[in-house]
């Protein structure tokens, strides 16, 4: 099965200020959450998000328009995952911080 990656910015290209708007959000906060202690997942494959998948997809498109994440396609299932090694490259500390805290 072919894997096609949705566009993403650069690593060097991720910047703070986007970073933290979209960490800023408890839904998209939550998802980053479920998609760090999962290693990934899709608009329905997390159902523990209060609301419907549309919206998580939604959610998702602007963490991975920031940065925070990449999603790919395969077949007709999106997938996404941190870009945990990205975002410590570029910011040491920030995501670990960020998921920690309560």
């Amino acid at each position: 099965m072919d894997t096609e990656w949705l566009p993403q910015p650069d690593p060097a290209e991720i910047e703070i200020g986007k970073v933290l708007h979209a960490l800023a959000d408890p839904i998209r906060l939550q998802i980053v959450r479920l998609l760090d202690e999962r290693g990934g997942g899709s608009c329905t494959s997390l159902p523990e998000v209060p609301v419907k998948p549309s919206t998580v997809s939604h959610h998702l498109r602007t963490l991975r328009e920031a940065g925070v994440v990449a999603s790919m396609v395969q077949g007709n299932a999106r997938k996404s995952v941190l870009r945990d090694a990205d975002l410590e490259t570029r910011f040491p500390g920030l995501l670990t911080a960020i998921l920690r805290a309560t």
